[in-house]
C-alpha cells in the first residue's frame, strides 16, 4: 500500500516556522519575503487552517539597532539584543498580516513553561483562544529572561513543542536548506535529499550535520530532534528551503523538501500520554456528570462529589464515578483545595466561592481520556 505524502494545502492546524536567515538580511528585515509569506498565510486562513508562526529574528533584529557587532554575543547581549528586537518583530508581523484582515498575538515562552503541567496549560489554553477566534500567534523564546537552564536553544524544536502542544496536525520548518540529506550538501556533492522519512532510525540520525548558516543555530541534528518530538506528537513535519517568495505556496506545488510522517492522530497521541501519567488524586462524579462526559462534555464542578489527595493546577487526576470505579484520568485545572470548594457548585458561582474568576471546566475534553 503507497504511503500518502502529506499536503500543507490541506493542513487543518498548521504551525510555521521561520529562521532567522530568512527574515533577517545584511540590510535588516526582509520585508518583501515577509509580506510574501504573508499571502500564504492569509491563504491558509482563508480555507479555514489554524496557523501558528514560530519566528526567530528577535536577537538578529535587535543587535543590529544596539550596534552589536558580529560575533556571538554574551548572555545579557544577547537578552538585551532580544528585547529590543522582539517589538521590532511582532510590529513587522502585525504590520503585514493587517492589510489581510488578519490579527495577530505575540506570545513569548521558555522551556520550562512547557515542562511546568500548570505553565503548560495556561499556554495551551490561551493559544486555542487565539486560535478560536481567528488570530494567528507569533511565538518566539522568551530571550529577554530563558538562561541556558530553561532554553530550548533553537527554534525548530520550540516550534516541534508548540505543535504537540496545540495538536497541530503538520509543522514546516522553513530553512536554508531544501531538505534532509544523508550529508551536508555544502559539503558532499554525492549527497542525496530524502523525500519522506517514517521511521527515524539510528542510521538517520548519524546522517546529521552541523548547522550551514551563519545566522541559524539550529542544524540538522536539532531538526531531527524537532522531528521526533512531533511525529511522536501525531504531527507531520516538513523541512524545506524558504528563501524564495511565498515558501509555503511552493511547498504545496511540489517545492523539494523532506516530510516526516507522524506516529497516528496528534489527538490520539495527546490522550495517550495523558493516559501514560500516574494521578496525583482523584475526582468522583455523579450521574449527570457521567452522561456529559459520554457525549464528549467537559467536566464541570457542578458534577463533582468529592475530591481527594493533594495535586496542583495542571496535575493529572482520576475520574472515579460513583461506585468508586475509575473512568479515566484528566488534566484539572484547579489545585486539590481548590476543587473542593468549588464542587458541586455551577460554574458562575466560581468566582464568588474563591474570590477571583476562573474556568468553567474543572477537567476540559481535550486534556481528559475516558
Amino acid at each position: 500500500m503507497a504511503t500518502l505524502t502529506p499536503d500543507v494545502a490541506t493542513a487543518r492546524r498548521l504551525v510555521v516556522k521561520i529562521g532567522s536567515a530568512l527574515l533577517v538580511g545584511a540590510k535588516g528585515l526582509k520585508t518583501d519575503w515577509l509580506k510574501a509569506l504573508a499571502e500564504d498565510v492569509a491563504a491558509q486562513r482563508a480555507r479555514g487552517a489554524d496557523v501558528i508562526l514560530v519566528s526567530s529574528g528577535s536577537i538578529a533584529l535587535g543587535r543590529r539597532v544596539l550596534g552589536l557587532g558580529a560575533g556571538a554575543l554574551s548572555l545579557e547581549q544577547s537578552q538585551a539584543a532580544a528585547a529590543v528586537g522582539q517589538i521590532r518583530l511582532a510590529r513587522a508581523y502585525e504590520e503585514v498580516l493587517a492589510p489581510h484582515g488578519v490579527t495577530t498575538a505575540q506570545i513569548l515562552v521558555t522551556l520550562e513553561d512547557t515542562e511546568n503541567r500548570r505553565r503548560y496549560l495556561n499556554s495551551r489554553a490561551t493559544m486555542e483562544t487565539l486560535l478560536g477566534l481567528g488570530v494567528v500567534p507569533i511565538v518566539n523564546e522568551n530571550d529577554t529572561v530563558a538562561t541556558d537552564e530553561i532554553r530550548f536553544g533553537d527554534n525548530d524544536r520550540l516550534a516541534a513543542q508548540i505543535a504537540v502542544t496545540i495538536g497541530a496536525d503538520q509543522l514546516v520548518l522553513l530553512s536554508d536548506v531544501d531538505g534532509f540529506y544523508s550529508a551536508n550538501p555544502k559539503e558532499d556533492p554525492t549527497a542525496r535529499r530524502f523525500e519522506l522519512i517514517d521511521h527515524i532510525t539510528p542510521q538517520i540520525e548519524a546522517m546529521a550535520g552541523d548547522p550551514i548558516s551563519g545566522l541559524s543555530k539550529g542544524g540538522m541534528k536539532t531538526k531531527l530532534l524537532a522531528a521526533k518530538t512531533a511525529v511522536a506528537g501525531g504531527c507531520a513535519m516538513a523541512i524545506t528551503e524558504g528563501f524564495g517568495l511565498r515558501p509555503l505556496t511552493a511547498l504545496a506545488k511540489g517545492a523539494n523538501c523532506t516530510w516526516f510522517l507522524p506516529e497516528g492522530d496528534p489527538q490520539v497521541a495527546r490522550k495517550r500520554w495523558i493516559a501514560a501519567m500516574k494521578p496525583r488524586g482523584d475526582v468522583q462524579v455523579d450521574a449527570g456528570a457521567i452522561g456529559a462526559l459520554s457525549i464528549g462534555k467537559s467536566l464541570l464542578p457542578a458534577g463533582v462529589t468529592a475530591v481527594s489527595g493533594s495535586f496542583g493546577r495542571g496535575d493529572p487526576v482520576a475520574i472515579l464515578g460513583p461506585d468508586g470505579a475509575t473512568l479515566g484520568k484528566g488534566l484539572v485545572r484547579y489545585t486539590a483545595s481548590e476543587a473542593r470548594a468549588i464542587a458541586g457548585h455551577k460554574s458562575t458561582e466560581i468566582a464568588g466561592i474563591l474570590g477571583y474568576p476562573g474556568r468553567a471546566a474543572l477537567i476540559h475534553r481535550d486534556d481528559m481520556v475516558l
